[in-house]
């Protein structure tokens, strides 16, 4: 059994050109790994040893340009499809929220934060570090906060194939989601493993995009939804 988000009911107004860009700007960076090989994942990729010389004097300040190129970076046609689909999925209500210019600047703010969550954790780490899971991790965190009723499609294998898919709020959803992410990290310490996940990055972008959110207030064009998107309206 396995579930996956396919849709979410939570309509927009804005044109989330933004998130589009984020999107075919990972595919196409995917698209130069796989021509490139291995040597250009090496490269490109975050590596905590590396930022670890470079803080002693030692290494190459490249380093400090992997803390973006690995935002935009995969392990996989799995590692990508996954990520650009919760990105699809969630991004575009974020982006209107924050208004397009902003949602830039807080997804990257994020994936840093996500990168440095990670690093504290094993300094000396020699394993790649890519994807864009954290950042996206940030906009969950953002959105799980502004959208917390908003109702997130659910495809359940195989119980969705007889009775369809299963709509469930998106606080349970993205509650879920985080402490599968939390659970792991805790455990393992920050080590990067259960298949080359790296958790502690997925824990530091969410907790990154909740505080972000709460600092910066965001609200959407149509009506504000922070923080009573989860209460019940009072009427006069």
């Amino acid at each position: 059994m396995f579930f996956l988000p396919v849709r979410d009911e939570n309509p927009r107004k804005i044109t989330p050109y933004v998130n589009w860009m984020l999107i075919i700007l990972n595919l196409v960076v995917f698209g130069f790994q796989l021509l490139l090989g291995e040597r250009f994942i090496i490269e490109w990729s975050f590596i905590a040893q590396r930022l670890t010389q470079f803080t002693a004097g030692e290494g190459d300040p490249q380093v400090l340009l992997t803390f973006f190129s690995a935002m935009f970076m995969h392990g996989s046609f799995g590692h990508i499809f996954g990520n650009m689909l919760f990105l699809w999925l969630f991004g575009d209500n974020v982006e209107e929220a924050y208004g397009h210019a902003r949602y830039l600047v807080f997804y990257l703010i994020c994936g840093i934060a996500a990168t440095i969550a990670q690093y504290v954790t094993d300094l000396s780490s020699p394993i790649p570090n890519l994807g864009a899971s954290g950042a996206i991790s940030g906009v969950m965190g953002a959105y799980i906060l502004m959208y917390a009723r908003a109702k997130v499609q659910i495809f359940f294998f195989p119980f969705s194939i007889f009775f369809g898919n299963i709509g469930v709020p998106a606080w349970l959803m993205l509650g879920l989601w985080f402490l599968a992410q939390l659970t792991p990290a805790l455990t393992t310490m920050g080590q990067i493993s259960g298949g080359g996940v790296a958790y502690w990055a997925h824990v530091g972008g969410f907790v990154a995009g909740l505080i972000i959110t709460i600092i910066v207030r965001p609200h959407c064009g149509r009506e504000p939804r922070y923080h009573n998107a989860g209460l019940p309206r009072q009427t006069a």
